[in-house]
């Protein structure tokens, strides 16, 4: 199947190009600059690994989304919180409807290039903070796709029932060079170790048995999940 992947350059999109790549034949890697904080720290880690695999890479801009929208991951929001990626606090940084907005475009592009399959990298740990991370509205969407292309495009969740540990191990088994991927919010020079994304991602290669590559500004002690 010839798919387009969404590649923001993070853990998890970047290893479902990779695995795309080897499962499909991979059309566009698609990135986003919507005015996250982070944006120019991810987006050119998803242009590395699309150029390594020889995948053509675009990345679309969505200033509306800084301009308009509320959330503090956008440039003109308030300040990254810390502690754990489940924490309430962390509903802070999500962008309204945000994954409707980039799927949406990435439809149009897939069925305008011949692709009949568009790759999402949303997994498990993605539920308890993201409302457009959820099983209910990735199944309406998919329909969503599929009823309003002509190609009746799918839409493929290939880490859906894996943990972020899951993926990290998928991604050591497939080469994935985890170094030159991006995760945390604040988008400094280097990872600041503290925030939700940081906390997941260093979580993830501990439970994960891998060898953490990335330089953290705060290594202290991970912070307790959150009781339900």
């Amino acid at each position: 199947m010839q798919v387009v992947v969404l590649c923001s350059g993070g853990m998890d999109s970047v290893t479902a190009l990779h695995w795309a790549r080897r499962e499909h034949d991979v059309a566009v890697a698609l990135s986003f600059d919507y005015g996250a904080k982070h944006n120019h720290r991810e987006i050119p880690c998803a242009a590395a690994h699309a150029r390594d695999l020889g995948i053509r890479h675009e990345t679309i801009a969505l200033d509306f989304v800084d301009r308009l929208f509320a959330s503090d991951l956008l440039r003109s929001g308030g300040d990254i919180p810390e502690g754990h990626y489940e924490a309430a606090n962390m509903k802070q940084t999500v962008v309204p409807f945000r994954n409707a907005i980039m799927l949406s475009i990435a439809c149009g592009l897939a069925e305008s290039t011949g692709a009949t399959g568009l790759v999402i990298a949303a997994h498990g740990g993605d539920h308890a903070i993201y409302p457009d991370c959820r099983e209910d509205f990735m199944q309406a969407f998919g329909d969503a796709m599929r009823l309003g292309t002509y190609a009746g495009v799918q839409l493929l969740r290939p880490f859906i029932s894996l943990s972020k540990a899951e993926i990290a191990a998928a991604g050591a088994e497939l080469g994935v060079d985890f170094a030159r991927t991006w995760s945390c919010y604040k988008g400094g020079d280097v990872h600041c170790g503290r925030c939700g994304t940081c906390v997941e991602r260093r979580e993830a290669f501990l439970r994960a048995g891998l060898a953490d590559p990335t330089v953290y500004l705060h290594a202290d002690p991970l912070p307790a999940k959150p009781r339900g």
